[in-house]
C-alpha cells in the first residue's frame, strides 16, 4: 500500500491531497494550458514528494530561477540549492527536459529529413537555448537534405566561442555530406548576429562552395528566439 493510500487508512488525510487530484484532473482535461507555470512544477514534484504541500517550493523554485524554463534549465546542484528540494526530486526535473531534448531531437535528427524550420528551432531551443555558455554545432545533410550527423564543434565561455572553418570542412568531409547548418546559442539572450558571427559565414559559405558542399543556414539561438541567417538573407 503506497505512502498516500496508508495515510488516507489513518483517517489523517493532509488538506493537500484535494489540490493535488483537482490539479491531475485540471492537466487531463485542458492540458498544460490549463495551469499556471507553478502549477505544472507543482504536480510534477507531487510524483516526488508524495508527504508534503509542494506549492510554496514550486512557487520558491521559480522566483529563485526566474521562470519555469529555466528552473528545467538548472543543473541538479543549483536545484537542490532551494531548500526543500532533493536529489531525488531534482533529477526527475533534469529527467523531463531530457526526455524533452530526445523527443525534439527524434522529430528531427533520428527521422533523418528535417521537417520543418521551426522544428529544428525547436529542438535546438530545448538543448542549446538555455546553456550558460555558447555552444557551436553543425548538422551535416546528404544530397537529399537528410541529415548524416549533428556534431558538437566548441564550447566555450560566454559570448566567446572559437569555431575553426577548417574543422567544419573536415567534418563535412567525414561525413560526405552535400550541405550543412550552423547553429550556436547567444547565452546573453539576444539572437542578433555578430559582426564575427556573419564573418565565419560568409567565410564558410566561400569555402564550402570551393568543396561543391552548400551551407544552408546558420541559426543563433537564444532562450527567447532565434536569427535565421538564410531566412534574413545574409547567406552570400
Amino acid at each position: 500500500m503506497g505512502t498516500e493510500a496508508k495515510t488516507r487508512v489513518k483517517g489523517t488525510t493532509p488538506h493537500y491531497y484535494g489540490h493535488r487530484e483537482r490539479l491531475r484532473q485540471r492537466f487531463l482535461t485542458g492540458g498544460l494550458k490549463a495551469l499556471k507555470d507553478y502549477e505544472i512544477l507543482e504536480l510534477l514534484l507531487t510524483y516526488a514528494i508524495p508527504q508534503r504541500d509542494v506549492k510554496p517550493l514550486a512557487k520558491a523554485l521559480i522566483e529563485h530561477f526566474g521562470s519555469f524554463s529555466q528552473v528545467l534549465d538548472a543543473p541538479v546542484p543549483e536545484l537542490m540549492s532551494v531548500g526543500g528540494l532533493g536529489e531525488y526530486s531534482a533529477t526527475l526535473v533534469k529527467l523531463v527536459k531530457t526526455c524533452l531534448e530526445a523527443y525534439l531531437k527524434e522529430e528531427v535528427v533520428q527521422r533523418q529529413r528535417i521537417p520543418s524550420l521551426a522544428t529544428l528551432v525547436d529542438y535546438c531551443r530545448a538543448s542549446m537555448g538555455g546553456l550558460k555558455d555558447e555552444q557551436f554545432r553543425v548538422i551535416f545533410l546528404n544530397s537529399q537534405n537528410e541529415i548524416l550527423a549533428e556534431e558538437v564543434l566548441q564550447e566555450g565561455t560566454v559570448n566567446q566561442t572559437v569555431v575553426y572553418p577548417r574543422k567544419v570542412l573536415e567534418l563535412a568531409l567525414k561525413h560526405k555530406a552535400a550541405g550543412l547548418i550552423l547553429v550556436h546559442n547567444h547565452p546573453s539572450g539576444n539572437p542578433t548576429p555578430s559582426a564575427a558571427d556573419r564573418e565565419l559565414t560568409q567565410t564558410l559559405v566561400r569555402l564550402s562552395r570551393s568543396l561543391n558542399l552548400t551551407l544552408h543556414d546558420h541559426l543563433i539561438i537564444s532562450r527567447h528566439g532565434y536569427f535565421s541567417m538564410a531566412e534574413n538573407h545574409l547567406l552570400p
